[in-house]
């Protein structure tokens, strides 16, 4: 899929739209640059790539609208280098900004059609993401610890089995809450037994769910 004067035209339009909204970190607002949007969506929703709207990708999820992944991103404070528990993999749109970042990213997805998909898009595309099929909620210790951890789904709560997969002064950014609605928080590790919750307003996800789907 081509990315022409057009579609880079139009991403720059959006991303001013996004610093108006008061995304500043530079480094965030460059790899969004760098991210062709149009090339993760659905061939029906393609025309609407920088809108900055989240829109459906099968499998009843979404591709995460433009700001809110620059909200999350910009709240991890990436530094190059750093590891990252990614949870939900979705259309790997988010994740192909965290890659840009120079992270080195650990993602998982629970439905595999999106799995099955967005490894063989990774490897078209040339974005080196190890991809995992599993359920969120565990997380993946093996790998870990990370740096940070990001999770792009509606969390009723986080579990003590992912937080323990933080290195200490490590930041996880989640939207906690119901279906209807969550805040966006972050909690960052203190201690070995320490953490430090900070929330940033309201959010819609789809909701983060238990175990996986075939």
């Amino acid at each position: 899929m081509i990315d022409n004067y057009k579609t880079k035209g139009a991403r720059r339009r959006l991303i001013e739209g996004i610093q108006r909204k008061g995304i500043d970190d530079e480094r965030v607002i460059e790899a969004l640059y760098k991210v062709p949007r149009h090339i993760f969506m659905e061939s029906g929703f393609i025309e609407q790539a920088y809108v900055d709207q989240a829109f459906p990708i099968g499998a009843g999820q979404t591709i995460s609208q433009p700001y809110t992944v620059a909200f999350q991103t910009q709240l991890l404070g990436i530094n190059k280098g750093d590891k990252i528990l990614e949870i939900g993999t979705g259309s790997g749109y988010q994740t192909a900004v965290l890659i840009e970042l120079g992270a080195k990213v650990y993602t998982i997805e629970r439905q595999y059609s999106l799995f099955l998909k967005t490894q063989s898009f990774f490897h078209k595309y040339g974005y080196k993401a190890h991809c995992f099929y599993g359920d969120g909620y565990i997380g993946k210790p093996t790998y870990g610890p990370y740096n940070k951890i990001l999770i792009t789904a509606a969390a009723p709560y986080i579990s003590d089995e992912l937080k323990q997969q933080l290195k200490i002064g490590g930041v996880l950014v989640a939207p906690i809450g119901d279906s209807y609605s969550q805040t966006m928080t972050s909690i960052i590790r203190i201690s070995e037994n320490e953490y430090k919750k900070e929330k940033f307003g309201e959010f819609v996800f789809v909701p983060m769910l238990k175990g996986v789907e075939k």
